[in-house]
C-alpha cells in the first residue's frame, strides 16, 4: 500500500488525513511542487526547490523542511522507478475559519506522496496532443505554483468532453500557457518562441531546461508572447511540464499545426532532455 508523509509521519494512504479547518482547504492558501522520477532518481530537484521558495513567499507560508530527505524516503518506501513525487504545503490549521490566521501563524501542513507512471514513454509523444484555445481566466499571480486550480480543472474537463488532450489559454490575444504546462512554438522562421516568465505564466522547471537545450543546439530562442496567428502558422508546437516532460502539439482548435505530426525539432529537444535527466 502506498505510503503518504504528513508533518513528519508516514501513513497508509487510506489513513492519511488533514483537518477540515486547514487553510489550504478553506482558502487555497497552499502551494505545491511535482518532481519527476526516472530510474528511481529525482530530477531537477534544485530548480523545483527554488520555485517552491518563491511560491511559499507569495502565499505567506513559512517552512524549513528538509524536502530532499523526505522525497528520497518516499521514492524508496513506495518503490517508484518512474513517476512523480508531489509535495503540498498549506497555511496550516488555525482554529475557527477566519481569513486572518492566528498570530503567530500556525505551523504549515506538509504533505508528500508519490505516483508511479510513464514519464519518458508517455503515449502522447508519438501521437501528439490535440488541444483547444480557451480564454485566460485565472488570477494574476500565476507565477506562484498555488493550488488555485479550479479553472484549470474546468478547462481540462471541457477539452476531454470535446475529445481533446488539453487547452492552451489566451490573454489579450496572446497564448500564455497550458492548463498545467508551458506552451512553445517553432515559428515559421524556425525560431523557438515561448512566453517570458513573469506573473502571467508559471516559471516551469522543464521550460528552463528547454531554453538551455535549444540554445545549446544552436536554435534561436525568443522569450516573448506569441499570438494564435503565429501558432497556426508555426512549423511545430509543444508543451513542457515536469509530469510529462515535452509533448508535441499537432492540432489546435481543429487546425493542423505544421504537417500534423510530431516535429523534428520538438523530438530532438525532448530526446536531449531525456538523456540529460537519465545521466544526471
Amino acid at each position: 500500500m502506498r505510503k503518504v508523509w504528513i508533518n513528519g509521519e508516514w501513513f497508509d494512504e487510506g489513513e492519511a488525513k488533514v483537518s477540515v479547518f486547514d487553510r489550504g482547504l478553506l482558502f487555497s492558501q497552499s502551494v505545491y511542487e511535482v518532481v519527476p522520477v526516472i530510474g528511481g532518481q529525482l530530477c531537477n530537484v534544485a530548480y523545483h526547490m527554488a520555485r517552491l521558495g518563491g511560491s511559499l513567499g507569495t502565499a505567506m507560508i513559512a517552512d524549513d523542511t528538509d524536502w530532499l530527505a523526505v522525497f528520497a524516503e518516499a521514492v524508496t518506501r513506495n518503490g517508484v522507478s518512474e513517476g512523480r513525487v508531489y509535495l503540498q504545503v498549506t497555511g496550516g490549521t488555525s482554529g475557527d475559519r477566519d481569513f486572518l490566521s492566528t498570530q503567530p501563524p500556525p505551523p504549515p501542513t506538509r504533505i508528500v506522496f508519490t505516483q508511479s507512471g510513464a514519464v519518458v514513454d508517455h503515449p502522447l509523444v508519438t501521437r501528439g496532443m490535440r488541444i483547444a484555445l480557451k480564454p485566460e481566466a485565472r488570477w494574476t499571480l500565476r507565477s506562484a505554483k498555488t493550488t488555485q486550480l479550479l479553472y484549470a480543472v474546468l478547462m481540462k474537463e471541457e477539452a476531454r468532453a470535446a475529445g481533446l488532450d488539453d487547452a492552451w489559454l489566451v490573454d489579450g490575444g496572446h497564448i500564455t500557457e497550458g492548463t498545467s504546462s508551458n506552451a512553445h512554438i517553432i515559428d515559421a522562421r524556425g525560431v523557438l518562441v515561448s512566453h517570458p516568465v513573469d506573473h502571467g505564466v508559471l516559471p516551469g522547471v522543464t521550460r528552463i531546461c528547454v531554453m538551455e537545450i535549444a540554445r545549446s543546439m544552436g536554435i534561436e530562442v525568443e522569450e516573448r508572447p506569441f499570438t494564435s496567428v503565429e501558432l497556426f502558422g508555426a512549423r511545430e508546437a509543444f508543451s513542457s511540464a515536469a509530469s510529462a516532460l515535452i509533448l508535441p502539439v499537432v492540432e489546435v482548435d481543429g487546425r493542423v499545426i505544421g504537417d500534423g505530426r510530431p516535429g523534428a525539432v520538438t523530438s530532438a529537444i525532448r530526446e536531449a532532455y531525456v538523456e540529460r535527466l537519465r545521466s544526471a
